[in-house]
């Protein structure tokens, strides 16, 4: 390779990369690309062993709440045999539902009628009563399904809402491991099949397992800049609302 070049984007960060010919550039990305084909192999057989793990079924009866009354769990299938749930961070106390859950939820839409024609339904479900889940989709500009869990158990069930008590502890359950947590919500997303009037729980996935359903982070990850989240105190400290970012 030859002599590195220091490449500054606008963003400050800099990535110090090798300046090559074409010839040893299209050797460098075939190498990657024999990594890139590894992973996807990889990936799919992950994704076939995720469909074999074996589910539990829904024993407990919950309601949610939307604009046009109760429903339940068997509702949201809409006669679909598969169900994903996003677990949305909005404590009742909150405006506004969280920015990170609000990153993710901007990724939502254009996936539905897609997920419809796979006999997938979907919605978002959040601790938050209806009347401000409504009040910040509108704002947002959402269409996507949102329902209010409050007065269930079904968030701390599928442990993405904590009790004052746990946190107190330093001992709450997420991601499959008691913790320290600081917050009352964390995000999370769970599946949910239908086999004749059974539901069964097949899946929930937290934390950095949301990270596929975030295409601006999939665009990212292919530039030279990345995800551009080193020093930061957190990875999304970045990240607002997206009504947010022009101001100041």
């Amino acid at each position: 390779m030859s002599q590195a070049s220091m490449i500054t984007g606008e963003t400050n960060q800099e990535t110090r990369r090798s300046v090559v010919t074409r010839e040893e550039w299209v050797e460098a990305r075939r190498a990657l690309l024999a990594r890139e084909k590894a992973f996807t192999r990889e990936r799919d057989a992950l994704s076939a062993a995720r469909r074999e793990l074996p589910m539990v079924k829904v024993e407990k009866s919950y309601l949610f709440e939307e604009p046009n009354g109760k429903r339940s769990l068997a509702e949201l299938f809409e006669g679909k045999r598969q169900l994903i749930v996003y677990h949305f961070m909005f404590d009742p106390s909150w405006d506004e539902g969280c920015k990170s859950c609000s990153f993710v939820a901007d990724n939502f839409e254009g996936s539905l009628v897609h997920l419809s024609a796979r006999d997938t339904s979907f919605a978002a479900i959040s601790r938050a009563p209806f009347a401000k889940l409504e009040g910040f989709k509108k704002r947002m500009g959402w269409k996507f399904r949102w329902l209010s869990s409050s007065g269930t158990d079904f968030n701390y069930d599928y442990h993405v809402s904590f009790r004052p008590e746990d946190v107190a502890a330093r001992a709450v359950e997420y991601n499959y491991e008691k913790k320290p947590f600081s917050g009352s919500e964390a995000p999370g997303l769970s599946v949910f099949l239908r086999e004749g009037n059974d539901i069964f729980h097949t899946y929930s996935t937290y934390a950095r397992g949301l990270d596929l359903l975030i295409n601006t982070y999939n665009y990212l990850d292919l530039t030279p800049l990345g995800r551009q989240e080193q020093g930061l105190p957190y990875g999304m400290a970045w990240v607002r609302h997206h009504d947010k970012y022009d101001a100041p």
